[in-house]
């Protein structure tokens, strides 16, 4: 091959490099809204039709949940990025860890969303783990179940921290940051069975 032919050869293999690298780096945003960019129109659209209640926020001047905080997750009903540990703080909470494949949790998501629903019920907080926002999203506004959720995909900083045994579990945080797993796990039917166990657990933490 002429001096010429490898100069052209290398400048080729230059260009292509250049342009892989380039494609590499540039950002992306994600179909879920779990990495930083604008956020699908596809997932605005779920939000839109699940109309789920806006995330909790921490209680001014309440300590942490301490096993959970610094994790972060998303917002689902806004797509904003919430620290569940400082979210949990300062009152009572059932958290319910669920996801889209898992039946049970299909069954309980209406009972659980029942009693948030009833007078003097706790807050609840439902935490989607490994499934995507959108299939998530789409599941709880065809339960109608309209209960606070935040999801966790990603790099599972809540599935580490909570550590659930089976899907559906769920934990009930007191108001000073005590939390306790439900054990045995449950699969709730009613709310009336909600507000039972959660009562019990919560005279248990003190």
């Amino acid at each position: 091959m002429s001096e010429r032919g490898q100069a052209v050869r290398w400048l080729v293999v230059v260009v292509v490099l250049g342009v892989a690298g380039i494609i590499a780096i540039w950002p992306r945003g994600s179909a879920d809204g779990d990495s930083p960019g604008t956020p699908s129109a596809d997932i605005v659209a779920a939000r839109t039709k699940a109309a789920l209640p806006a995330c909790p926020t921490a209680k001014e001047g309440a300590a942490p949940v301490a096993e959970l905080s610094g994790v972060q997750v998303t917002c689902m009903a806004d797509g904003g990025r919430i620290d569940l540990g400082a979210a949990l703080a300062g009152r009572p909470a059932l958290v319910n860890v669920w996801a889209t494949w898992c039946t049970p949790c299909r069954e309980e998501l209406p009972a659980l969303a029942a009693y948030a629903a009833s007078p003097g019920a706790v807050g609840v907080l439902g935490v989607q783990v490994r499934s995507s926002e959108a299939d998530g999203l789409e599941m709880l506004a065809a339960l109608n179940s309209r209960i606070p959720s935040v999801v966790d995909t990603g790099q599972e900083k809540a599935m580490a921290a909570l550590k659930p045994p089976v899907m559906p579990t769920s934990y009930v945080v007191s108001a000073s940051g005590r939390i306790e797993r439900i054990n045995p796990a449950v699969v709730f039917t009613s709310p009336e069975q909600v507000r039972t166990t959660v009562e019990d657990y919560l005279r248990r933490l003190g």
